[in-house]
């Protein structure tokens, strides 16, 4: 029997990956995007409804036409510096698009919920690896409409019995193998797109916010996860909704950092360039490392990342910008 899911955000980077996960897992996709940041030709497994989530009547007609069994949400602005600079913009399409969203499933009775969170709600981590129970002190407004949403999930779920998983990812990272969709930004700020432009552009220069910091060679560390074990963690919590699990939040990471000179070191070697390094000062308020603890997912949703070793992640990222251009 086929059920359906309704995915907003569903033509960005992550929203378009978990929806070939999930249609290939048999479930019936309906995009909700205004393709503001997202990509038209992504939305290749479902229709699409184009419609924002700031526009809560437009919101509530989609979700009472597709009456869907759970909803997906995606749909967010994610740069950490422009939060900074627009808080507003980031408060109104995160925090009051999750409002509306979670009004539109009460009025259509739809009661399960995806919510894709992120390791910015944790801000500085104070120990490491970074657990679900770590305390959650965002440093910045894209952090904090993260966390406010979260909030919002948690007092639905007792007012009105709608049940979510949140899934904090760390950093998402690698492209689809088969190449149908992949990491496109405008502007792009993730730092694999942007090590292997540099390599395209035989030997540019990265320019690197910071080489003095407490690691072992001086760069940042971040959990980098691919955004194929992303979408398997998707497919999992939805299961666990669908056979009855109450709401819960989990990590989504390897356990495992690489800095910012191991991820240069590998985009390097597949791409057979040296990448010119410009050290420059760090970002305020950047932590020296970011890891996650993923046990609870392991535990609770049987989810182990199996494609985020540093080849496969730079390797399919590769191939996909090689055929992006």
């Amino acid at each position: 029997m086929s059920r359906t899911i309704l995915v907003t955000g569903g033509a960005g980077y992550v929203g378009s990956h978990c929806c070939k996960a999930l249609a290939a897992a048999g479930w019936t996709i309906v995009v909700y995007d205004n393709l503001s940041r997202g990509w038209r030709e992504f939305v290749k497994w479902g229709r699409l409804i184009e419609g924002d989530v700031t526009d809560a009547a437009a919101l509530k007609r989609a979700m009472a036409e597709v009456r869907p069994d759970a909803v997906a949400h995606f749909a967010a602005l994610a740069y950490v510096g422009e939060s900074i600079e627009q808080p507003g913009d980031y408060y109104r399409v995160n925090a009051l698009g999750m409002l509306n969203l979670l009004e539109a499933m009460r009025e259509a009775g739809t009661s399960r919920i995806l919510f894709s969170s992120s390791c910015a709600t944790y801000g500085v981590p104070t120990r490491l690896p970074i657990d679900e129970t770590h305390p959650q002190s965002p440093i910045n407004p894209y952090g904090w409409s993260k966390l406010i949403s979260e909030k919002m999930l948690a007092d639905y779920g007792v007012a009105h019995g709608i049940r979510s998983v949140a899934l904090r990812y760390f950093n998402a990272a690698g492209d689809d193998p088969e190449l149908e969709v992949g990491e496109k930004h405008e502007p792009e700020t993730h730092m694999i797109p942007l090590a292997i432009r540099a390599a395209q552009a035989g030997g540019g220069t990265f320019s690197i916010n910071g080489d003095d910091f407490d690691t072992a060679d001086g760069t940042c560390v971040r959990d980098y996860i691919h955004v194929r074990d992303l979408a398997d963690a998707h497919v999992r919590g939805l299961d666990y909704l669908m056979n009855g699990g109450g709401s819960d939040v989990f990590n989504l990471g390897t356990g495992t950092g690489l800095s910012v000179s191991e991820v240069l070191d590998a985009v390097e070697r597949f791409s057979n360039a040296k990448i010119r390094r410009q050290v420059g000062p760090r970002r305020p308020g950047d932590p020296a490392a970011l890891v996650a603890s993923a046990e609870k997912a392991r535990r609770v949703l049987g989810w182990t990342p199996s494609h985020s070793s540093v080849d496969e992640i730079i390797g399919s990222a590769w191939r996909w910008h090689q055929k992006a251009g």
